[in-house]
């Protein structure tokens, strides 16, 4: 049986301290108290860009003005395989915070602990080091 892919968006949200706002992914869901960068899937037709738009409206509450593709990983699961876009969100309106009511925090970039994030996120978390 063919694995269900999912293409994902995510943004590196970065402060002129060099502090990124991550989020903790939700108890019920897959990969549930993990920490992450926020974000989430790409509905049919849509740009990777235009949906970490609307996902970091969504979910932290900000209005990206300037974003730049960062990198991108392909991982795979048991049950799915995923394409991530990870984006620098260095400009935006509003502050970021748990809008869906997920816990959120600023962490020095420097500080940040590979093995907190999901496998797909690790090397993520290892570039920005």
């Amino acid at each position: 049986m063919e694995k269900k892919h999912l293409y994902i968006a995510a943004g590196i949200i970065r402060n002129n301290d060099q502090q990124i706002f991550i989020t903790e992914r939700p108890s019920g869901t897959h990969m549930a108290g993990y920490w992450e960068f926020p974000g989430g899937k790409l509905e049919k037709g849509e740009q990777p860009e235009d949906a970490l738009i609307r996902e970091l409206e969504e979910e932290v509450g900000i209005i990206v003005t300037e974003c730049e593709l960062f990198h991108c990983v392909e991982h795979e699961f048991d049950e799915r395989c995923v394409t991530l876009y990870f984006y620098m969100v260095s400009c935006w309106k509003n502050e970021p915070y748990g809008k869906e009511g997920q816990k959120g925090r600023w962490v020095d970039q420097k500080d940040l602990v590979a093995d907190e994030f999901p496998p797909a996120n690790r090397v993520i978390v290892e570039m920005l080091k």
